[in-house]
């Protein structure tokens, strides 16, 4: 949906629709917020990993709390930022908050990740790696996934997933600098 070149921009359409952004097929998800959620998670590992040793139900809870306020603070702004000019009403509160909740989702593999770890013999930072992996494979494979289910050609998957790989190894060299 465009706006005419000298015009405002129309009311979205549907409790879904925001101005500025294509509406999502049905069927068909928005993997941006998995992507998101990943890095974050594996940030949150980072900065948890750094600061000393911990009970891992502490870095889990720290895990699954900074998504689920990520998730409200990406709600907040999408339902304030946009819709608040146009329409808020419940059934979009619920929709924004439904697209929203990949930022959630990816928090739970490290989570549970840190959460299991004792059961092969990991201590502290053998913990706070298996969290960091298991959230930088999310991370590459929401993405590589967002460029498939967009349709991208496999050189443009492979670039995506190369991208949030470059990324993660940034996260991965920011705990290795800040443990030193």
């Amino acid at each position: 949906m465009t706006a005419p070149p000298d015009g405002p921009e129309p009311a979205p359409e549907g409790p879904a629709a925001v101005p500025g952004r294509p509406e999502r097929e049905v069927g068909r998800g928005d993997y941006s917020g998995a992507v998101y959620g990943s890095l974050l998670a594996a940030s949150v590992v980072v900065g948890a990993g750094t600061l000393g040793n911990f009970p891992r139900l502490e870095l889990v809870a720290l895990l699954l709390g900074t998504g689920v306020v990520f998730w409200a603070a990406h709600v907040f702004a999408r339902l304030f930022g946009v819709r608040m000019v146009h329409h808020l009403s419940w059934s979009a509160v619920r929709s924004t908050a439904r697209e929203e909740r990949p930022i959630i989702k990816a928090a739970v593999p490290p989570a549970v990740a840190a959460a299991i770890a004792p059961l092969f013999g990991l201590g502290h930072q053998g913990i706070v790696w298996l969290a960091l992996v298991v959230a930088l494979v999310g991370q590459v494979g929401w993405a590589t996934l967002a460029a498939a289910r967009a349709g991208a050609s496999r050189r443009m998957m492979m670039l995506a997933g190369a991208i949030n790989l470059f990324l993660g190894v940034l996260i991965v060299l920011l705990k290795v600098a800040l443990q030193h």
